[in-house]
């Protein structure tokens, strides 16, 4: 079971994330480098203005508040970049399907192409979509809270919604349906994390195009995992079958 797991999780992350890499590149990978031009504008003016006053700084959406103080490294535009982000992608998109999968086997689901893209959509409602109602994707450049809010408020929001889910999918009473409802609108209630004063040089169309390309981006990513994920395992579960009886 182990190693199945494991096959599938790494060849369904591997054929997700290489087509959504490629899309990647010709989608938001263009606005990213557009938006880094104005990042840099951004930081040279916190510089400009910081040794003005002293000690003001602008808190960056790619950055902390050191980020202008010190150098980082970063892959260099072309094919390093390039092959880095679909590095990254591609372990993304095995975590997804390990996610899928272990969450489907918990749940003693049959795992077929139907019920793996079901799971997948829960799955970018929660970790994707309704975190992005409150924190939308943001480019280099764009002005933003701090990061360590901004974490607690996301992964509070994707573990209510998830949870939240779980329970409006699963329960029979209406009341713990209602419940669930409740619980997913709560750290949205509370409301995400934002910068009292914006500051962002990035031209806000080029910010919402953004936005709109990445989630659809990744629902793209989960949908194509949980499609994988469903077509591999049983073809999975077949050869393993197969080697038993040899």
């Amino acid at each position: 079971m182990v190693n199945r797991v494991l096959t599938v999780s790494l060849l369904a992350g591997l054929l997700a994330g290489l087509l959504v890499a490629a899309l990647q590149h010709v989608t938001t990978t263009p606005l990213i480098l557009k938006a880094e031009t104005f990042e840099t504008a951004l930081r040279a003016a916190e510089l400009q203005h910081a040794s003005f006053t002293g000690d003001a700084r602008i808190v960056l959406a790619h950055g902390g508040a050191d980020a202008a103080d010190h150098a980082e490294w970063k892959p260099q535009d072309g094919l390093q970049r390039t092959a880095f982000t679909t590095i990254v992608t591609i372990a993304t998109a095995i975590g997804f399907a390990a996610l899928l999968l272990g969450g489907m086997i918990a749940a003693g689901d049959a795992i077929t192409e139907r019920t793996a893209l079901i799971w997948a959509a829960c799955g970018f409602l929660a970790f994707g979509l309704v975190p992005a109602t409150g924190l939308a994707p943001e480019l280099p450049g764009s002005a933003s809270a701090e990061l360590l809010h901004r974490q607690a408020w996301w992964i509070a929001t994707a573990l209510v919604t998830a949870g939240g889910l779980w329970v409006f999918l699963r329960a029979d009473t209406s009341w713990l349906r209602a419940l669930a409802v409740l619980a997913m609108l709560v750290p949205h209630l509370i409301g995400a994390p934002h910068p009292a004063a914006p500051e962002s040089k990035v031209p806000a169309e080029i910010a919402a195009h953004f936005a709109a390309l990445s989630l659809a981006l990744q629902a793209a990513l989960w949908l194509a995992t949980g499609f994988a994920v469903g077509v591999l395992w049983p073809w999975a579960t077949r050869r393993a079958a197969a080697l038993a009886k040899a």
